[in-house]
């Protein structure tokens, strides 16, 4: 019987956490995990280390990823479960997305340095290693040589959308990022509405309603920066709209130091119900969404 509460969010070394595959699923065990989701920004790198923590430690494992879409005036990102890490189009697609990822990341550097610091692509790319390079590392830095007093500063200062070193990367649009995730045999979710910077309910729900024409599968309502009110919000669009309601902590270790694994800030519990919704959405025939 499935009892035990699961995250569908975190984020490791192979994006933008702080934490490493193997190491994340020994903190999510540790924190009563049933199951796990490794879903880092654009890439499947880091989930075979992942699945064989898991596997060894007797926590179920659920290939994820999540991807950025093209968006105005917040920020739209898409979760997929159930991927095929090895499919063919899924792999194409990321690697136009890693090759626009390092074009951006000189132009970062420029733009931190036209500001009057002394910092280098190189800085940033040697603190990655073998690792996507990704603004977590400027913000390793920055906090290293003294422009910034964290990781978080750093991005509320300089890195984040719409701070002066930020330069924008090459996204999917929402119909071709929900295409991708079900190419890959996946299931596609909404992640964290609320940066979607929407004024009201009927926005959102609007919204929703023309990304389940698009084959939306979920949205992400149980997250740990929703209040409560937000939470119950999102499952009401959920229910009408006839898609699945599900949640996970967005966890990325030290630079997000108030969000715990499966935890969240102290509130979050996401059932094991989402996660055989959502593998019953992934198995579904892919033509048209029943929104």
């Amino acid at each position: 019987m499935h009892g035990g509460a699961i995250d569908l969010h975190t984020h490791t070394t192979h994006s933008d956490g702080s934490v490493g595959p193997a190491d994340l699923v020994a903190l999510a065990l540790r924190n009563g995990a049933q199951a796990i989701a490794i879903t880092d920004h654009d890439t499947v790198s880091g989930l075979a280390e992942g699945r064989r923590a898991a596997v060894s430690a007797g926590v179920e494992f659920i290939d994820g990823i999540e991807i950025s879409a093209e968006y105005r005036p917040g920020t739209m990102h898409l979760l997929g479960y159930f991927i095929d890490p090895d499919s063919d189009e899924l792999r194409s697609k990321l690697g136009d997305l890693k090759e626009g990822r390092e074009r951006r990341n000189p132009e970062i550097a420029r733009k931190l340095q036209a500001l009057g610091m002394n910092v280098s692509y190189d800085e940033a790319a040697a603190l990655a290693g073998n690792e996507i390079v990704g603004r977590p590392h400027f913000a390793r830095v920055l906090v290293s040589k003294g422009y910034a007093s964290s990781i978080q500063d750093a991005f509320d200062r300089y890195l984040a959308k719409g701070a002066p070193a930020y330069h924008e990367k090459i996204r999917l649009n929402p119909a071709n990022a929900i295409s991708l995730i079900h190419s890959a045999g996946g299931a596609a979710v909404l992640a964290h509405p609320y940066q979607l910077q929407l004024q009201s309910f009927e926005e959102t729900e609007a919204l929703v309603l023309s990304l389940c024409k698009l084959g939306l599968d979920g949205i992400e309502a149980i997250y740990s920066r929703h209040s409560r009110e937000q939470r119950l919000l999102y499952s009401q669009i959920a229910e009408r709209c006839g898609i699945v309601t599900t949640g996970g902590s967005d966890f990325h270790g030290s630079y997000k130091p108030d969000i715990d694994i499966v935890k969240g800030t102290g509130d979050l519990f996401v059932p094991y119900s989402v996660l055989e919704a959502l593998k019953n959405r992934a198995a579904r025939p892919r033509r048209t969404s029943t929104c």
